[in-house]
């Protein structure tokens, strides 16, 4: 409402029909800060432990090692160099077969799997192109090919990190049946030289199986 010569009547809106702007609270605005700088913090680390990772060998790397690898190790784990990059020469399958009461199971094709959802898929997780990939270079990378012992410290979170990525797939049962064991193989087949190459080598595929691991329900915690 307006009185006779038109002015406001005074109840706080004005004529703009705006909003003052808000005002943060000292508090307020110190834990934003805290978060920011927080976030920053880790991010920078993190890249950090990864640009160490990649780099040529260093003594900054060689120093805080076991730091950078407990970031980077399992789930971030590189396998190529920063400025030396190595293309891969070897398509690697990796399967596995389960063991229950009732017997030995057929293998599964867990690369095969992935292959299926990532061909023609415009957008293919990056989950079905590099875990199980990853997972398994990471077990070869930590294992002797003669006898399967490991060679290095984080040998048995390699072979953890492999076991669950497949149990996760495969799940409890088989057949209606709990598995009591796992077992796996790699395919290796050696990638053929361009036609225009007078280079020439077997594409023969290769396999190496590895020995039953057992399974319990420890290995499915965390697991969907």
């Amino acid at each position: 409402m307006t009185d006779g010569d038109g002015a406001g009547t005074g109840d706080g809106t004005g004529g703009g029909g705006g909003s003052a702007p808000r005002v943060w609270s000292r508090p307020a605005l110190a834990v934003l800060v805290a978060g920011a700088v927080g976030l920053v913090t880790c991010t920078a680390g993190f890249l950090g432990a990864l640009f160490l990772h990649v780099a040529p060998p260093n003594t900054l790397y060689q120093r805080y090692q076991k730091q950078v690898d407990g970031v980077v190790y399992p789930e971030f784990e590189q396998n190529w160099k920063l400025f030396a990059p190595d293309p891969l020469q070897q398509n690697v399958t990796v399967d596995a077969r389960v063991r229950t009461a009732a017997g030995t199971g057929g293998w599964i094709g867990l690369t095969a799997q992935d292959i299926a959802a990532i061909r023609g898929n415009p957008i293919p997780s990056h989950l079905d192109q590099n875990l199980l990939r990853r997972a398994w270079d990471f077990y070869d990378s930590t294992h002797s090919n003669q006898d399967d012992s490991a060679t290095a410290p984080n040998g048995g979170l390699a072979q953890e990190y492999l076991k669950r990525i497949a149990l996760q797939r495969i799940g409890r049962a088989a057949g209606g049946d709990p598995v009591t064991a796992i077992q796996f193989r790699s395919g290796t087949r050696e990638v053929a030289p361009p036609p225009w190459s007078r280079e020439s080598w077997s594409t023969q595929i290769q396999y190496r199986e590895l020995g039953w691991w057992p399974v319990t329900d420890q290995d499915y915690r965390g697991l969907r």
